[in-house]
């Protein structure tokens, strides 16, 4: 079934909010699973190519580097050329990059140059897929489909988990790197059909630039300490007396949590469109709480700190797309594109800085300065939302 969008007395076929759904959702997992298979066979990996944690360290902080800076490229190549294309494009650079590493990763820096190139097909991929749920889901449903879109993610870990018993300890890394890139290009026929990309650049509307910025910047002190609690958390677990099983088992929580929060978030995000920067900044405020936890010694703040840190301080990445495509719906890739870089910039500094804290001053330490970063990030937030509902009311 397909529905029929009048611009100026122009008309273009808009592909059917479940095939658009599907399309996101297979995007994003696909775009997404080279730096997650990095790390679900770094053991394998790292063992072949004789490169310790820091370097694992170094290549995925390098890929999050490069896709912070090819966000703003990729977001004008999707308001140019169309979310079909774009995402096509993505999702054929991930297949190459995860082929390249089967082939031809000998080394750290071969494994983290060609984990970098194919970072651009993550910005791309994710941000055609923005685009696409803002175009084809109607506006009843976007928060959903945003909140089960970003859940896309922990499925690429969980995908990237079962490659090591399935693949890559039977055939070995390589072969799991080659069935990656083959399950990528089969995501590539669920990719809706291409709308007309010129009717949308006829489009302009004025974007609360400021208003994303300060999102942006608020993105990158969350995502820098949730992505910090992701590499970490079992590491500091067992330094505090914990058994590795349980402080494994912790993080699985708190994935579990993460999964069903954000799609949670998104359906309550359809019932009160107009209030999710606001909602984003508690989502925080209760992550930071869940940090602070884990300061403490013994099991209980142990899983009570990984559920408000990891489940609901990493729960807001959809409610953060679909809150400021509902206020760009004419550039959301444009738009998203900014915010978007804040997030994988967190994703490249918080590892490396807070990993350093940790280093000098103990895992207690890192937690309170991570604990910090996410209150300030709810603050930005806030001042991010007022901004943004400003820019809504001029509108």
């Amino acid at each position: 079934m397909a529905r029929t969008l009048d611009n100026a007395s122009t008309s273009v076929n808009v592909t059917s909010p479940v095939r658009a759904a599907t399309g996101a959702l297979t995007t994003t997992v696909a775009v997404a699973f080279p730096v997650f298979l990095v790390g679900g066979l770094a053991v394998q990996v790292s063992d072949d190519l004789r490169f310790s944690p820091a370097g694992l360290g170094l290549a995925v902080s390098a890929y999050f580097g490069v896709s912070a800076l090819a966000s703003l490229p990729a977001g004008w190549l999707v308001e140019r050329y169309g979310a079909a294309r774009i995402s096509r494009y993505g999702i054929a650079l991930a297949a190459a990059s995860m082929i390249g590493i089967a082939a031809a990763a000998n080394a750290l820096w071969s494994l983290v140059a060609i984990l970098a190139l194919g970072a651009g097909a993550n910005a791309m991929g994710q941000l055609a897929s923005n685009t696409s749920l803002s175009r084809h889901v109607p506006a009843g449903r976007q928060g959903l489909s945003f909140g089960v879109k970003q859940a896309a993610i922990p499925v690429s870990t969980l995908l990237a988990g079962a490659a090591v018993p399935v693949v890559a300890l039977t055939l070995g890394w390589r072969w799991a790197f080659v069935l990656g890139g083959l399950l990528a290009v089969a995501a590539l026929p669920l990719v809706p059909a291409a709308d007309n990309a010129r009717i949308y650049r006829k489009m302009r509307e004025k974007r609360a630039t400021s208003a994303l910025v300060v999102v942006g910047l608020a993105a990158t002190l969350a995502a820098a300490s949730a992505n910090a609690l992701g590499t970490f958390l079992v590491d500091s677990a067992v330094a505090r007396g914990i058994a590795p099983g349980p402080a494994g088992l912790s993080l699985t929580l708190g994935s579990a949590v993460c999964v069903a929060a954000r799609i949670l978030g998104g359906w309550q995000a359809d019932r009160r469109p107009g209030r999710q920067v606001g909602v984003i900044a508690g989502l925080l405020a209760c992550g930071a709480v869940g940090l602070a936890l884990l300061a403490v010694p013994g099991p209980l703040p142990l899983i009570a700190g990984v559920v408000l840190g990891f489940g609901l301080g990493w729960s807001w990445p959809g409610l953060m797309n679909f809150a400021v495509v509902r206020l760009h719906p004419q550039a959301p890739a444009a738009a998203t594109s900014i915010t978007q870089t804040g997030v994988y910039a967190g994703g490249c500094v918080g590892p490396l800085g807070l990993g350093a804290v940790a280093a000098l001053a103990g895992y207690p330490a890192m937690w309170i300065v991570a604990a910090v970063a996410m209150v300030s990030a709810a603050a930005l937030m806030l001042v991010g939302s007022r901004m943004l509902n400003s820019h809504g009311e001029r509108g």
